[in-house]
């Protein structure tokens, strides 16, 4: 990568240049003025997404069920997969909205941006039989790799390093980000809450795909999509539910998370 400091600075007792001293030869020609800077994009703006169908892998369990209506009733073009084509169709005709149902490679071919809400247990399995139909797609994971004991909800190690990293390596083909975690699905499935106060980080490699799913957050009333940093840091963001349910529970609450000064 070049910058300004690339270029070397002629030497101070090199020899003059052909035309002498500029007092011989009057003063040289002034240089003409620095191109403009582009200027800055804000971060605020974002693209226009109500035009782009989105699928939902899982989408008949409880986050999947609930991001589907939220979205769908915020006017989006809803698919919902499922293994089994018939159980997605039942739950899609549940929602409403004008939502579909599915089976899960058909939702893939069908969307432009597929949100993978499934268990962990079976996320691995799932993307990998999906690579052919999620290549070239914007895929949205929202998956959290937790445990539960006597304790409560805890992380799990992932050896990529997240839910998201192993979705990215098992869609090479594919434009992973991360998004959706923090979401109380009770919130998202009562039709009676109008709106749902949370901030939606999303985490990704290309500032382009992350403005996308950043816009489609902003579609639910109420939620507000914030730019969180690359796939790397994915692991912190997943694992934060473990402490959402620990909160949950002892305040009988569904809370969710507000970023300050943004």
């Amino acid at each position: 990568m070049s910058n300004a400091d690339d270029g070397k600075a002629p030497s101070a007792s090199g020899p003059a240049s052909a035309s002498g001293p500029a007092s011989a030869s009057g003063p040289a020609p002034a240089s003409g003025p620095a191109p403009a800077k582009a200027p800055v994009k804000d971060p605020r703006e974002l693209p226009d997404v109500s035009g782009l169908v989105v699928g939902v892998l899982g989408g008949t369990g409880d986050q999947g069920r609930g991001l589907a209506y939220r979205l769908a009733r915020a006017g989006q073009r809803v698919v919902i997969g499922s293994r089994a084509a018939e159980r997605a169709k039942s739950v899609a005709d549940e929602l409403g909205h004008g939502v579909e149902g599915v089976d899960n490679a058909d939702c893939a071919r069908r969307s432009d941006i597929v949100i993978v809400a499934v268990p962990y247990e079976g996320h691995a399995t799932i993307l990998a039989s999906l690579r052919e139909e999620l290549a070239g797609k914007l895929v949205v994971d929202c998956v959290n790799p937790l445990g539960f004991d006597k304790q409560g909800a805890y992380a799990l190690d992932v050896e990529e390093g997240s839910a998201a990293q192993q979705a990215a390596a098992l869609l090479p083909e594919s434009r992973v980000t991360a998004a959706f975690h923090h979401l109380s699905a009770v919130l998202l499935k009562d039709p009676e809450v109008a709106g749902i106060d949370t901030d939606v980080m999303v985490l990704g490699e290309s500032r382009a795909d992350t403005d996308i799913v950043q816009a489609l957050a902003n579609r639910i009333p109420g939620m507000r999509g914030i730019f969180a940093g690359r796939l790397r840091n994915a692991r912190q963001v997943e694992s934060l539910v473990a402490n959402l349910i620990s909160v949950n529970r002892r305040y009988k609450a569904h809370a969710g998370l507000r970023l300050t000064d943004v």
